[in-house]
């Protein structure tokens, strides 16, 4: 887990109690602060985690009562809403200084990178990671809340209660028809026909699709931008998404519309044609880092071709040479050797050790 809210090494208070967080490079000054304010509402991280873990199990099993009644009415989370008010706290006038200056954008990267950390998490079947990490993730939620709602924009609530009516509307089958058309602002008296109900899903999809096209122009209209001009054919690709990912779902929507190549072997000849332009480019030069863009941007096509996610692939290359590092850095520690202390051949044979080591266990290349 990275130490994402807020950076820094941890660091004791005088009395040896563990710090309610980790400190970025505001120092013992920070310190000082969160410990007076935490203090004050929450006591000692030790104490009032001890005392909070001892009252949830106490009172679980009155609140989950229902639940156990009936296992398809969920627990209630008072854990959640602590959680809340804790962001909340900290945000406040007198909170602390850190998180009070937070905006959107500040910790914007955070959230990318607690996605990615939870995906590791599950990758390796790993539960009580992944519990940290699913915490992380949450925290970021949260926080861009609150942050939200600081500045009049909207609230934790509103997200919950938008994403609940996203799934109500999203499957009839299982709340019914009247609540879907509800959560999709749909007036059920409109549909007379049996025809128009089996096409329930058709007119939700379209729905979501004004609603959608209604924030747009709201946007567009508060940027001082013509409010009516369609939207973009790339224009919902995050730019923030994985660079691959990204150029896979932008050549998607593009040959959709018919800008593509007409088979694989047209796309390879156009790989071919970027190799050529980036070896000629002046070395060190921006057109040289252009054209190798161009060349990684036509392999995704043919990985598009092929029906290969490359995001996916490359994550799977990634793993494959850590995992075989880490072959030769335990070989190499076996020896009390360094992998820096040695040559590129003995580098080299360790590496083939390595692969062969996977052969051997069925791993293959």
């Amino acid at each position: 887990m990275s130490d994402v809210y807020p950076r820094g090494e941890t660091q004791l208070f005088p009395n040896g109690n563990q710090p309610l967080a980790k400190w970025g490079t505001l120092g013992l000054d920070r310190a000082a602060c969160v410990c007076e304010a935490g203090a004050a509402t929450h006591g000692t991280r030790g104490d009032q985690g001890e005392m909070n873990e001892t009252n949830q199990r106490e009172r679980q099993p009155e609140e989950n009562k229902a639940a156990d009644a009936d296992p398809s009415t969920p627990p209630r989370h008072p854990a959640f809403d602590e959680f809340v008010a804790t962001i909340a706290r900290l945000r406040a006038p007198d909170g602390c200084p850190w998180d009070r200056e937070q905006t959107h954008r500040s910790i914007a990267p955070n959230m990318l990178e607690e996605a990615y950390e939870a995906v590791d998490a599950i990758e390796d079947d790993d539960a009580e990671h992944l519990r940290e990490e699913l915490g992380d993730v949450l925290l970021q939620v949260v926080l861009q809340s609150q942050i939200a709602a600081d500045i009049g924009e909207f609230d934790i609530d509103d997200v919950t209660r938008d994403v609940n009516a996203k799934m109500v509307r999203r499957h009839p089958h299982v709340f019914g028809t009247q609540k879907a058309f509800e959560a999709a602002g749909i007036d059920a008296s409109c549909v007379e026909t049996a025809g128009e109900v089996v096409d329930l899903w058709d007119l939700i999809k379209a729905q979501e699709h004004r609603m959608k096209d209604e924030r747009r122009r709201q946007r567009r209209v508060a940027a001082g931008l013509p409010a009516d001009q369609p939207a973009g054919l790339l224009e919902d690709v995050p730019v923030q998404q994985p660079a691959l990912a990204q150029a896979q779902a932008i050549s998607r929507k593009a040959a959709k519309v018919g800008f593509e190549w007409e088979t694989e072997h047209d796309v390879w000849g156009k790989v071919h044609e970027e190799v050529g332009e980036f070896l000629a480019a002046d070395e060190g030069t921006p057109d040289e880092e252009e054209e190798f863009g161009d060349i990684l941007f036509t392999l995704v096509n043919v990985a598009r071709k092929r029906g290969i996610d490359a995001e996916a692939a490359l994550r799977s290359s990634c793993f494959k040479f850590r995992r075989r590092w880490g072959i030769m850095e335990s070989h190499a520690w076996e020896r009390g050797i360094d992998l820096k202390d040695l040559s590129q051949p003995e580098l080299e044979q360790l590496w083939q050790l390595a692969k062969s080591g996977e052969h051997h266990e069925g791993q293959g290349e």
